[in-house]
């Protein structure tokens, strides 16, 4: 039996399809059981990460575990894994934590990360850098007026599709490899004005990108409710990107034995949600 927690999001929910496509029995963690479909043959059991009272029945039976990163709530879980006899956790990380300057997320991720590695429990971990589904932020705004607001655009990231990711934990899962890190990277350097050409001609509509006065974009964002501080993370790594190729690395490839997916593969297998009509 092989446990994942955050089975609903954009990597878990495809660890959980890729493990069922591989036979395997699957059970999910959820707050909310009966809130989300989940599909045919998933063991659905209620518990939440941050209440380590409620993760015994779920790690009951369980040899294996896909851990999404919930920031100081992995030391319930780990004591929990340990009394279970778990023989494998596959945690789910951050390209940041390779970072000269970690910075606050990557200071997360390397903290969840040591206490793994303090746990006894043998482990891997998965560190993708940006994901291809951050872009689904500029859906409205394609869908409404084709511009797209931001800043920096001449900046470059090669962003991973989640299924590529998902692809590389199932392989930890069912192949572990104790003391393995991944860096995940997509196949392409691709700035932000590239990656809205890219949805445009995918999508077949007219888009462009509109640069956006800092000031102006920290405000956009706070009114979205993300912290100040990872705001100006975010903001600050892409002024630093500005004119440079980002790193592409192949480990995907290396490990699932198929080439990643490129932008425009994502692009059309979340087309809906640009706005693009069903053909």
């Amino acid at each position: 039996m092989i446990l994942v927690t955050g089975g609903t999001g954009n990597v878990g929910a495809n660890v959980v399809r890729q493990l069922l496509d591989a036979g395997e029995k699957v059970r999910v963690l959820t707050r909310n059981p009966g809130g989300h479909s989940l599909p045919d043959g998933v063991e659905v059991v209620p518990g939440d990460l941050t209440r380590p009272g409620t993760l015994a029945e779920a790690l009951s039976g369980v040899e294996r575990a896909f851990l999404f990163p919930v920031f100081d709530a992995v030391g319930g879980f780990l004591d929990a894994a340990r009394k279970a006899g778990l023989r494998h956790v596959v945690l789910l990380s951050s390209s940041a934590v390779t970072f000269a300057t970690p910075g606050w997320v990557g200071e997360q991720h390397r903290r969840l990360e040591q206490a793994v590695e303090a746990s006894g429990v043998p482990w891997t971990f998965v560190r993708p850098d940006a994901f291809m589904t951050n872009d689904l932020v500029w859906a409205p705004q394609i869908a409404g007026e084709g511009v797209v607001r931001g800043v920096y655009g001449e900046a470059a990231l090669a962003p991973v599709d989640p299924r590529d990711i998902a692809a590389v934990a199932v392989r930890a899962l069912l192949d572990p490899r104790a003391g393995e890190a991944y860096l995940l990277t997509g196949p392409q350097s691709l700035t932000q004005i590239e990656r809205v050409r890219i949805i445009g001609e995918t999508i077949g509509r007219k888009v462009r990108f509109e640069e956006q006065p800092r000031e102006q974009f920290l405000a956009q964002m706070l009114r979205h409710g993300m912290p100040e501080p990872v705001i100006i993370e975010l903001i600050d790594g892409l002024a630093a990107r500005v004119g440079k190729t980002a790193q592409v690395v192949p480990a995907v490839e290396e490990v699932t034995g198929r080439p990643a997916f490129t932008y425009a593969q994502w692009v059309a297998h979340r087309a809906a949600a640009f706005g693009a009509t069903p053909a």
